[in-house]
């Protein structure tokens, strides 16, 4: 397991439980560096398997399986889990409130526990990386290989 620490938005999280493009990525992000995760990736996972379940992307005992697996890793430690707090809503406000990226509310989120930590954010998802960069933060932008 890798030592050096990095945060996870749910965007590179959700591709290790189900086969897609960015799955092979996802896998050698995991290997690269220690995952860090928080309540709202947890949230986040469930609501993105229940989209995929609505979409008929997997069936309920596929969503079954990923939920299953996904609780059995947080128990083993696959990933770090850390708190979200006041602080993290209060700084994710302070940039929303500047208007100088297109900043998303629940990537701000991710984006203020990554930062107060000094951890580098790893994401697929190009808009929270370009908004993490333009804030001065590290960010790393996982794509298909």
């Amino acid at each position: 397991m890798a030592e050096q620490p990095a945060y996870f938005d749910t965007s590179v999280i959700a591709p290790l439980y189900r086969a897609e493009p960015l799955t092979p990525r996802a896998e050698a992000l995991q290997e690269q560096w220690r995952p860090v995760i928080s309540p709202l990736t947890e949230v986040e996972l469930s609501s993105t398997v229940a989209r995929w379940v609505r979409t008929g992307e997997l069936s309920d005992d596929q969503a079954t399986l990923v939920d299953k697996t996904f609780a059995e890793d947080l128990r083993l430690d696959v990933f770090e889990r850390t708190e979200l707090a006041d602080r993290h809503y209060w700084q994710a406000r302070a940039w929303l409130q500047k208007r100088t990226t297109n900043l998303r509310t629940l990537d701000a989120l991710h984006l203020a526990v990554a930062a107060e930590n000094g951890w580098p954010l790893i994401t697929a998802d190009r808009q929270l990386h370009e908004a993490a960069k333009s804030l001065g933060f590290q960010s790393n932008l996982a794509h298909k290989d």
